[in-house]
């Protein structure tokens, strides 16, 4: 049987009374979070924080499949040494993105395959820079997408 939906001023509540909460009740709460016992010098402030998250995730729910797997693959780059390389943000169909160019504003809308421009839809991204500009650039920086310089020239 489905627990009950809990309203988020329920579960707000309760992660505000963890506040007054004994620094000693805090460690049994954490034991009842993480079914084991406290770990020595936890500082109240990390308590309140590891507990009132857990409140969150039996409430609502954890990180989804996709986020504890991109979680793993990161701990598991640092523990190798390895730099993490963070993921590139797909960009959802229905986003509008706008970028001033030569003094004209172009507005583009991301479809679910492709761009559309004035009306007119471009295979991506990068087929509307170049229609703006008359010359080769990567969309995505055109665009200020992956933190790119988008002054060049504009």
């Amino acid at each position: 049987m489905p627990k009950p939906a809990r309203s988020a001023e329920s579960i707000s509540t309760e992660i505000a009374a963890l506040e007054v909460v004994s620094h000693a009740d805090l460690k049994k709460r954490w034991s009842e979070f993480f079914d084991a016992p406290c770990p020595p010098h936890m500082s109240r402030k990390f308590l309140t924080r590891a507990i009132g998250y857990q409140i969150q995730v039996r409430a609502l729910g954890g990180l989804d499949r996709v986020t504890r797997r991109r979680l793993d693959r990161a701990a598991t780059d640092l523990e190798a040494g390895r730099p993490i390389v963070p993921a590139v943000p797909a960009i959802k169909p229905g986003t509008r993105l706008l970028r001033e160019w030569q003094g004209r504003v172009h507005e583009v809308l991301i479809l679910e395959e492709g761009v559309e421009y004035r009306g007119t839809t471009w295979p991506s991204l990068s087929a509307v820079a170049r229609e703006i500009t008359g010359t080769r650039w990567s969309g995505p920086r055109f665009f200020g997408l992956n933190g790119g310089d988008t002054n060049g020239g504009g």
